[in-house]
């Protein structure tokens, strides 16, 4: 480890134990969420657009239910940035008259089968961009702009039928594993207010986890899918990249119960880290297989579309499934609905990348649900399990920051937009922020340091990790081969408290070296443990998706999936 690398890790380390009493006293929100008390709110997307096809409930009935939910929680988890609520209640009469006309006329199946999600409500992370609704991610600057057209992904679920409700809070740009920005405040953790739901996907986490929403769709860069899907305890995948990327350089509601479906960005755990810390799924696909077009931020660095991939979020495993292949379109090469025979699946395992004092560890209920699911899947499931030592993941801040910020065109948040040949003084620019007059959050601020400082890594060692890099992923694409998944922690910590993710950042080592790698992560829920959602991480090589979400479906049989918060 950089000495560096190691001595910003020991501040880090010593001030968490010194400020964590801070956390404690100034958590004084005690409110707790409404519950749910329509059981529409938990039924899973397919059930829900099986029942709308079935004639059980009106898809104008469903939207309204969704619509109530959100309005009920909202204010306790402030996840919401812009809605269409009456628009998209227009939109499910025209889906009830539409359905009653095709099977008057005898097209009905033909229409189902080109609809699968025909009047099922879904929500969007702001960053995938819905038309006619903000599209400003939290920036000042960009205040008031309103996305012209949907983003590519966002465009494919509205043709399979499904209806937008709103945009949902992000980090500034998506910058930050914690879901605040200047423009729209803090989005709350719906099993506790005093705590994040993770980012940059954090707001559809929330939802999702609140059964506000059924169905999301985010992004992951560096976790943004998986890190929020393990705070809110839902689903969550990053999917494979590199297959396709048409275009790629164009420019907290689930685990509420307040959605359906969630359209999620990840690109360092954004989907990942929101899905655990709200005890929903997240899924970071395999990338350039499902379209990043029109995402807020992009860059030109042809890397870029490696490492953002637009996922899904889900309450049920099975809507991971479903969604991911709406998602993919006509570049679906996963074969996702191709069974796969837990007995020839084998298993490896880590508890923690690195023993190095330097770093905060991994908690123990971490460790304890993977242990429990690598015991589930030997015992019940038939799989073959083995404690896997991938030796160069010790090294994933290095590998991650090296690699990472090699890429052009990261955004300069210092840069002055009145003279962009000048930046502005990070200093300065901490002091206002302090006196409540910044232009930048304080994420914003500290991924400014992290860009300019590397770390402390040097520059001559920068390629040294980036081949680390690719001779790492070609050895855990070659022990995973077309069989094998990893199991892995999500973070270090069940989901904290609002601001100590600064003194726990190292934690995001654990999704964003995947992004790294290019290979495909499912979050999934384990439970709950003192009352707040417990995840983990589950990886496979590229294009072997479909690994992590049958994974991801037996440890919801045998642990129970998403829990509402009580």
């Amino acid at each position: 480890m950089e000495v560096g690398v190691q001595i910003v890790g020991i501040i880090l380390r010593l001030l968490n134990f010194l400020l964590a009493p801070l956390f404690w006293f100034r958590a004084r929100d005690h409110r707790r969420l409404p519950p749910v008390t329509n059981p529409v709110l938990l039924k899973s997307a397919a059930e829900l657009a099986e029942a709308i096809r079935n004639g059980e409930i009106t898809s104008e009935k469903l939207v309204t239910i969704y619509i109530e939910r959100v309005k009920e929680v909202n204010p306790y988890i402030n996840a919401v940035v812009d809605e269409r609520y009456r628009a998209a209640t227009e939109d499910a009469k025209a889906v009830d008259r539409q359905i009653e006309e095709a099977k008057k006329n005898g097209t009905f199946e033909d229409l189902v089968k080109a609809k699968p999600l025909l009047g099922v409500p879904f929500t969007v992370k702001e960053s995938c961009s819905l038309a006619g609704l903000s599209n400003s991610v939290g920036c000042l600057e960009n205040a008031g702009r309103r996305a012209t057209t949907d983003g590519g992904v966002v465009s494919l679920v509205k043709k399979a039928g499904a209806i937008p409700l709103l945009v949902s809070n992000t980090p500034e740009l998506c910058l930050g594993w914690e879901t605040t920005n200047l423009l729209r405040g803090t989005t709350n953790n719906p099993y506790c207010l005093n705590r994040t739901p993770g980012g940059s996907s954090g707001g559809e986490a929330a939802l999702l986890s609140s059964a506000a929403s059924a169905l999301s769709v985010s992004s992951d860069i560096a976790g943004s899918i998986r890190l929020p899907a393990a705070f809110c305890g839902v689903f969550g995948h990053k999917p494979t990249p590199g297959l396709m990327c048409d275009r790629p350089y164009r420019a907290a509601l689930l685990s509420s119960a307040a959605s359906a479906l969630s359209v999620s960005s990840d690109i360092a755990g954004s989907i990942r880290l929101p899905a655990a810390f709200c005890g929903v799924f997240g899924h970071k696909p395999t990338p350039g297989i499902i379209s990043i077009e029109g995402h807020i931020p992009t860059l030109s660095d042809e890397n870029f579309p490696k490492f953002l991939t637009v996922g899904p979020m889900t309450r049920r495993a099975d809507d991971l499934k479903l969604l991911m292949n709406i998602m993919a379109g006509e570049h679906n090469h996963l074969n996702l609905d191709v069974p796969v025979d837990m007995k020839d699946v084998k298993v490896h395992y880590m508890f923690e990348a690195t023993d190095s004092v330097a770093l905060l560890k991994v908690e123990s209920c971490i460790n304890d649900a993977i242990r429990n699911a690598v015991a589930y899947l030997e015992k019940d499931c038939g799989c073959t399990v083995s404690e896997e030592k991938f030796k160069d993941l010790e090294d994933s801040v290095e590998i991650s920051v090296s690699v990472f910020f090699s890429m052009k065109d990261i955004p300069n948040l210092l840069q002055d937009p009145a003279n962009p040949k000048r930046d502005k003084s990070l200093i300065v620019e901490l002091i206002k922020y302090m006196f409540g007059g910044g232009s930048r959050s304080l994420q914003g601020l500290s991924f400014s340091v992290i860009n300019r400082s590397h770390l402390f890594i040097p520059d001559s060692r920068r390629g040294y990790y980036n081949g680390k890099a690719n001779k790492l992923r070609e050895h855990m694409q070659k022990v995973l081969g077309d069989n094998g998944v990893f199991i892995y922690p999500v973070f270090i910590s069940q989901a904290h408290h609002h601001n100590q993710v600064f003194l726990k950042a190292s934690g995001v080592m654990y999704t964003m070296a995947f992004n790294i790698l290019g290979m495909p992560a499912t979050t999934v829920p384990m439970g709950l443990y003192k009352g707040l959602p417990v995840g983990v991480q589950v990886i496979a090589a590229p294009n072997q998706d479909r690994l992590c979400l049958a994974v991801a479906k037996q440890l919801e049989i045998g642990f129970g999936g998403w829990k509402p918060p009580q």
